[in-house]
């Protein structure tokens, strides 16, 4: 018998989601290991701790309860603990990476550390953000964006930012809200319609 050549190809996307709230961030609810979460913070973390909050909204405006969205960032000194990033602190527990789901209101937050500016493939400097990632139900692939944070000098030179038309720009700057001792910043997330978030191929 000879072997039959297999076409090869992509193997087709499954629709995400509804996500199993103890298998997703128990947080301590279940007897379970919180092996991630939303908190990114550990005891040798540096650099300013802030909280980046928001409400995840669909194409009619109404807020999605069973959303789930993971970050992925450097450390305050611009560095990814990844094997790949060969300037990483090995002596550092901060892992740069978190999940959380959205509760009833369809809100979220990450407790994290603001990371620092990096290098792009080429060399160039980017502006500190956050790489997101968000899995919600109907959505047969999840979507990639980026959170910039306003008021922040470097935005105006960041090559990725700068690929986006400026009138849309602001879907991808987390507003710092005032009045409040830690450095909270505002991230809503629109995965349709008017002001849709900008959302990445990758």
């Amino acid at each position: 018998m000879q072997a039959r050549d297999v076409e090869k190809g992509v193997t087709p996307s499954q629709t995400v989601g509804p996500f199993f709230k103890y298998g997703l961030t128990p947080n301590g609810q279940y007897d379970w290991n919180d092996a991630f979460t939303n908190n990114l913070v550990t005891p040798d973390a540096s650099g300013e701790r802030i909280c980046v909050e928001g409400r995840v909204f669909d194409g009619d405006g109404q807020p999605v309860p069973d959303c789930m969205l993971e970050i992925w960032q450097a450390g305050a000194q611009g560095r990814f603990s990844d094997p790949q990033d060969k300037r990483a602190l090995p002596n550092s527990t901060f892992k740069g990476f978190g999940r959380c789901g959205t509760d009833a209101n369809g809100d979220y937050f990450f407790d994290t550390i603001r990371p620092g500016p990096v290098p792009d493939p080429d060399g160039k400097p980017q502006a500190p953000h956050l790489l997101l990632a968000i899995f919600a139900r109907g959505m047969l692939l999840h979507l990639y964006t980026r959170v910039y944070f306003d008021g922040e000098a470097a935005n105006a030179a960041d090559p990725i930012l700068a690929l986006v038309p400026a009138d849309r720009r602001a879907t991808l700057i987390a507003q710092r809200k005032h009045g409040s001792g830690n450095a909270v910043y505002r991230f809503d997330i629109r995965l349709q319609g008017e002001n849709e978030t900008v959302f990445f191929d990758v």
